[in-house]
Parts: C-alpha cells; sequence; structure tokens
C-alpha cells in the first residue's frame, strides 16, 4: 500500500512517496496542501470535557493539523509506567476530525521521580547550583532538569521515546515528529556534560600539552584537571565552550532522529529554532526533513523587518528545504517582561487583522505551513491568556476566524505553493566565530537578541550589524538573504557584517569567492582576530590585506565614543559604529573618507571580482539610527556589484516577494500599515495579465513589467502574473 502526499505535506516533510508498513492499523489520513493550525494541547490545558467540542470547532474553521507536547515527565509516571490516556484521546479525536498530528516530543524534562534516582544527572549551573524540579511556565506541568549526556538519564530517555513513536507511528492522524523545541543549547557543568567536553577537546587538540599552549594555561597536568570555563575572561577556552555545547546540542539532536528513523519508516521528522542567529539553525535544518521557528510579535515587536527577517533567516538555514512557522502569534500577550512599557498594538495585544498580514508576511517569505503557538489559551500559570486565537471559554473570536478563513485559502490553492521565493538579491553572511568573539569579547552578551543594547557598549554588536544591515536593504525592497560561509558562491554580491574575528578557513574561503568574480563588501577590522581570539600583526589580518588591498594605519575600539561617528563612502555620508579602522592604499582605490580625511573605505580588483573595505560598522549604526543616507548607500551597492534589484516597490512601507516555480509566477505584496495604499511594483520581466488570488478588492493592473495594484489595511496582495 502507498501513499502519495499532496503539495503542501510534501513541502512541509519533504515527503513525495511512502510506503506504509505491513502492520500499520490506521488507513492514513490525506495530508492537508498547507498545514495551518495551532499547538494544542499542554497537560492540562484545555480542559477535558472541552477536548470533542474543540476539535469539532477547528476543524470546521478549517484547521488540518495540531501539535501536541507529549512530554515525558507527564507520561512516564513512575518507572516503564506510561500514562497515555489524554494522549490518545487527542489523536482519536484528530482521526475522527481529519485533522493531522506533529507529535512534540519533550525530553529535556524527565519524570521527577528520577531525581533522586540519578543525582549525578541534575543539571548543574555556571554559578555550580543544582536546578530543582519545578512547574514549567509554558504548560502547567512538572518535571526534572536532568543532563541527557548522563547516559543512564538518556537510556531512560531512549526507551521512552521507543514507546512513544511503537504506539504512535501507525495512527491515522500522525504525520510526523517534532524533535526540537526552539533549538536551545543549554549550559550544564554536571560530571557528564564536563568529561563529554573533554572528550571534544581531545579530538580537536591531541594532547593536553596541546590544548594547554592553545587555552594558554601551562599547568593542565591531565586531562581530568581540564574543566568548563566559568565566565569569558580567557577567549580560547570560551570559544572552545561556545563550540562545544552546540556540537553536543546536535549530537543529541541526531541521537534523536536517529532513533526515530530506525523506528518509524512512515512518518518524518521536523524541528524548530527560533529563527536566531547561530549555526544551530543551519546544522538543525540538515538533520530533519524540515525545519520551522518560533517567532511571536508579543515577545520581539510589530515592526514588519522584525519577522520577515525571522522567516528569511531561516529559509536561508534550510537551504531550499521546507519551512514552517512553527509556533506564531495568535493573540495576547500580558505580564511578560518583553511587553512593558510598549503600546498595545505592538504585539502586545492582536486583533484579526494582524493574524491576517503576520499570516501572509509568513507566506510571503516561503513559510509553508503555519500555526500558533496555542490554540486555546493557557489557564494557569505566567502565561495564561496568551499568544491564541480562541476565546479563554473555547468560543470562536474574530481571530480565530481569520485563522480559519486563512485555512480554507491556503488549502483551496494547491498551485501557489509550488512556487518559492527566488533567490534574493544580495546575501548577507552569517560567520558563528563572528558572533561567538563578540560574546565573549562583551563579557557573555549573547547574541541573537540585540535589542535594548543602544547604549555605548559593544554587547550585542555582531546581531545588531547584521540587523541593521538587513534593514537597511529591506527599507528599500531588496531581499536579502541569509547566507552560510559555505555557500556564498551562491550570489554574485554578499555583505560581511562585523567580521572581528575570522579563522583562515573563513578568510581563505572569502578571498576565493571574489577570485572566483563574487562581489564582497565587508565591514571594518575584518579578521583583526584570527583562530584561538589572536590578533594579527598585520592587518587586514590572515591574509586580507591582499584581496582588500589595504593597509591600517589606526585603529580605535571605543564603543563609547563612537555613537555618533559619520565617514563618507562613494559620495555618502553614512554612519559607523562600535569601533573603526583607517587604512592606506596598498594597491587598492580610496572610496572613502572620515571627516579628519583620513581613509575610510577601500575598493580593490581581486581576480575576477572586487571588494569593498568599509573602516567601520555601517550596519550597526543603522540598527540604531535609520539615516536615511545610510539606507541609500546600502541601496548603491546593487549598482556597485552590477546587480539588478528584482522587485521594486513604489511605496517603501509596501513590500513585495517574488515566488517562481513549476506552477508559475506569483508576486505577493504585503501592506503592514493601517491604511489603504495603491502601489507599483516594478518587475525583472513583463507580463500580460494579473489575477489577485487573495484580495476580492485589489484589481491589479499590469503594463509590461510594472503591476499597479491597491492593498488594504494590514492585507496583502497575491497576484498570479502570466
Amino acid at each position: 500500500m502507498t501513499r502519495i502526499t499532496s503539495p503542501g505535506a510534501a513541502m512541509l516533510f519533504g515527503v513525495v512517496l511512502m510506503t506504509l508498513p505491513a502492520e500499520a492499523q490506521e488507513k492514513a489520513l490525506p495530508d492537508p496542501v498547507f498545514p495551518f493550525g495551532a499547538v494544542y494541547f499542554r497537560k492540562s490545558n484545555p480542559p477535558e470535557q472541552d477536548w470533542e467540542r474543540d476539535h469539532k470547532t477547528a476543524a470546521q474553521l478549517g484547521v488540518n493539523i495540531f501539535r501536541h507536547w507529549f512530554m515525558w515527565a507527564s507520561i512516564e509516571n513512575s518507572p516503564g509506567q506510561y500514562d497515555w490516556r489524554d494522549y490518545d484521546r487527542m489523536v482519536e479525536l484528530e482521526g475522527q476530525n481529519h485533522i493531522k498530528v506533529v507529535i512534540a516530543e519533550l525530553v529535556n524534562s524527565a519524570p521527577e521521580w528520577m531525581w533522586d534516582k540519578y543525582p549525578q544527572a541534575r543539571h548543574v549551573g555556571v554559578d555550580g547550583q543544582q536546578s530543582f524540579p519545578t512547574v514549567g511556565g509554558s504548560s502547567a506541568t512538572g518535571g526534572a532538569p536532568l543532563c541527557l549526556d548522563d547516559e543512564d538519564v538518556r537510556t531512560q530517555a531512549g526507551k521512552f521515546l521507543a514507546a512513544l513513536v511503537e504506539r504512535y507511528r501507525d495512527r491515522a492522524a500522525t504525520l510526523g515528529y517534532d524533535v526540537w523545541n526552539e533549538g536551545s543549547v543549554q549550559e550544564c557543568y554536571c560530571p557528564a556534560t564536563q568529561a563529554r567536553f573533554r572528550e571534544w577537546l581531545k579530538a580537536k587538540y591531541g594532547k593536553v600539552e596541546a590544548l594547554g599552549r592553545a587555552w594558554h594555561r601551562y599547568s593542565l597536568g591531565d586531562w581530568e584537571s581540564v574543566h568548563p570555563p566559568h565566565g569569558t575572561g580567557g577567549y580560547p577556552d570560551s570559544l572552545d565552550w561556545l563550540a562545544f555545547r552546540r556540537d553536543d546540542a546536535i549530537r543529541l539532536l541526531h541521537w534523536r532522529t536517529e532513533l526515530i528513523r530506525r523506528l518509524d519508516k512512515r512518518n518524518k521528522v521536523t524541528a524548530h529554532g527560533v529563527g536566531a542567529l547561530t549555526e544551530i539553525e543551519w546544522r538543525t535544518a540538515d538533520d530533519v526533513d524540515s525545519y520551522g521557528y518560533t517567532w511571536v510579535a508579543s515577545r520581539h515587536s510589530n515592526d514588519p523587518w522584525m519577522q520577515f527577517q525571522a522567516a528569511d533567516l531561516v529559509r536561508g538555514a534550510a537551504r531550499g528545504k521546507a519551512f514552517w512557522h512553527a509556533e506564531a502569534t495568535g493573540g495576547p500577550l500580558w505580564m511578560q517582561p518583553q511587553v512593558l512599557n510598549r503600546p498595545l498594538e505592538d504585539g502586545r495585544s492582536s486583533d484579526d487583522k494582524d493574524i491576517r498580514v503576520w499570516s501572509l508576511i509568513d507566506m510571503a517569505a516561503g513559510a509553508s505551513g503555519i500555526l500558533f503557538t496555542r490554540w486555546r489559551p493557557l489557564l494557569d500559570g505566567p502565561l495564561f491568556g496568551a499568544f491564541g486565537p480562541m476565546g479563554m471559554d473555547g468560543s470562536v473570536t474574530p481571530r480565530a476566524e481569520m485563522a480559519g478563513s486563512l485555512a480554507r485559502w491556503t488549502n483551496a490553492h494547491a498551485d501557489v505553493w509550488k512556487s518559492r521565493p527566488v533567490k534574493g538579491d544580495v546575501g548577507i553572511v552569517f560567520v558563528q566565530e563572528s558572533d561567538d568573539f563578540n560574546q565573549v569579547q562583551s563579557g557573555g552578551a549573547a547574541g541573537g537578541s540585540a535589542r535594548g543594547n543602544r547604549g555605548g557598549s559593544a554587547a550585542g554588536a555582531y546581531t545588531e550589524s547584521v540587523q541593521g544591515a538587513y534593514q537597511a536593504f529591506f527599507d528599500s525592497n531588496i531581499q536579502a538573504d541569509f547566507v552560510s560561509i559555505d555557500d556564498i558562491g551562491q550570489y554574485p554580491m554578499i555583505y560581511l557584517p562585523y567580521p572581528e574575528m575570522l579563522k583562515k578557513s573563513t578568510a581563505d574561503k572569502l578571498r576565493e569567492y571574489v577570485a572566483k568574480g563574487g562581489h564582497l563588501v565587508s565591514e571594518g577590522c575584518p579578521g583583526y582576530f584570527g583562530d584561538g581570539g589572536t590578533v594579527g600583526t598585520v592587518q587586514p589580518n590572515l591574509g586580507l590585506d591582499r584581496l582588500f588591498g589595504a593597509r591600517e594605519t589606526y585603529v580605535q575600539f571605543t564603543p563609547d565614543l563612537l555613537t555618533t561617528l559619520s565617514l563618507t563612502v562613494r559620495g555618502k555620508e553614512i554612519g559607523g559604529q562600535y569601533f573603526l579602522q583607517e587604512y592606506n592604499a596598498a594597491g587598492g582605490r580610496v572610496v572613502g573618507q572620515y571627516a579628519n580625511g583620513h581613509t575610510a573605505a577601500v575598493e580593490n580588483a581581486f581576480g575576477a571580482g572586487k571588494a569593498l573595505l568599509i573602516g567601520s560598522f555601517p550596519g550597526g549604526a543603522y540598527f540604531r539610527n535609520h539615516a536615511p543616507a545610510t539606507r541609500e548607500f546600502f541601496a548603491g551597492l546593487l549598482a556597485w556589484a552590477g546587480v539588478s534589484q528584482r522587485v521594486q516597490s513604489s511605496d517603501p512601507q509596501v513590500k513585495a516577494r517574488l515566488h517562481q516555480g513549476a506552477a508559475g509566477t506569483y508576486l505577493w505584496v504585503v501592506n503592514p500599515t493601517r491604511v489603504l495604499r495603491t502601489v507599483k511594483i516594478s518587475l525583472p520581466s513583463a507580463f500580460q495579465r494579473a489575477v489577485d488570488l487573495w484580495q476580492s478588492s485589489g484589481h491589479p493592473a499590469v503594463s509590461g513589467n510594472v503591476v499597479t495594484t491597491a492593498v488594504g489595511d494590514r492585507d496583502a496582495a497575491v497576484i498570479r502574473l502570466e
């Protein structure tokens, strides 16, 4: 017996043809064209007496997928004794209502009976304190924070996962497994993690003497004297600790995926992060069949660039795989620190039009499935009332009605999802070591959430620089894709933000890229710190002086004094930030000056390509101060690289994205503002006919390569071009 999935499920889980096992007990439900739904069950919410009604209501609205938290600590109530009753009922109701199920397995929180049985596995923080069993904030259930690096705990977790898969793999409603909730990388100092760290270091350095030289710690003695750093004062050990933690997290992810795939040949594996600037996004996407992300306006902002950026980052990390918005905003958030002192309309609360535009932004950026963080709000705990489109009592709100409209529309237009976003005009290069070094240099300020670091500090500067560059392109409707250093050859132009530390291997790839004809724009101090965080005696370091045709004459690391730095580059007076470098041209051509007349930018032909080096950090400057001249400078970089902007918008507040594929060409035009706007969109080629598939009142008109359309308040046009 074989099953061919529909286009939407093929996009979400990367499946085209699958064979059901001979022992399958239930005939599989057809997969949705576009999975649209929510997280439903987080024990013990919603109340049991409402489950049957809620499922019928959701199905009537058009919901076709639910995700549940199958929490180890809520199921294995005593050793080897599993209470599946609530979860069996969920999957049964999904089958009856033609709703597919994604099983989110949560084994990071162990059953509380294991706390005393495996004391050596208790999570230990950087302060040496053990974490204790507690009730979770995102689900009002208890659990014990035990470390999966411990063999005993991982063995028990493996038994639970095996029982989970064997119980639900052949259910009609099962679609797949979400194996990593929000991609968190733990920091644990328990004995098992420390032992893992030593093995990781042995594989990298071989002998403890080599480790001592690399770490500048010459009296380690033997491997048992090696411990993770408890601070960021020593750069090499801190950088290794960050890298190990990511590797260890991916190892445990792979353990999950392999276990599930070994037991279940029918259903597929997905995971989701948080759209953060970390290689974890790319590496997780590599290991699963599809990828996703959590992003909620209430925790961030209602600024459109932020939601586009989260989706674009995950799309880049997915490298062509399907990706989904695994946890999206469906309702308000109350009394949490992220919302304090923000206006109600800044994602703090939401109405039906917010749900509409946020969902359409996801689709415009290429998401192939959308699930709200809740279907119904929790009734317990600090997140009571949060995120769900339904009312607290399970009633249908205008938000839920809008969700239903979107669910029905997405599944009635199968051809739309056969086309995918075109490649961006420019690639913004993500370099993990640059972010790592910014963290350790700034005393451990984590990357991925720079908001709030707007003073004179360089904390969070890597993230600010990346996001600022993205915003500068975004504000001119230039599609900037996030790209790993291994994929830069796919783009004729790349932008390198905050490259303060680079590995030699990264510098070599940049040099090769330009030599082969690429166009590189780099911010200041590229590779100032090389492998291990050591300053180069020649700057730019790592042989990059030849690439850029420039030599440093002066450098200044004074972020507190450079908050209003300005420099003129290619005729534009732009902002700088954090640090500054001055140069002598050494084969390159001077194209920028600081106010003192010293050289601020150098352009150089190298091989078949060319490079532009800017002595400060205009991405960080734009993040903090959206100066028009800086935005214009970023837009002008395309002409410098000989790149034509693929899609242009006559209204900078209206965003347009082009999708192409087997089912044709589609133009997405998103209006995140609160007024009707009429806009002209210029395209790379001419068309004869334009049909809006979403709006009934847009009435798009096409003349050659220009499409004119009206888009309402927090709405979008989805235009098929012929």
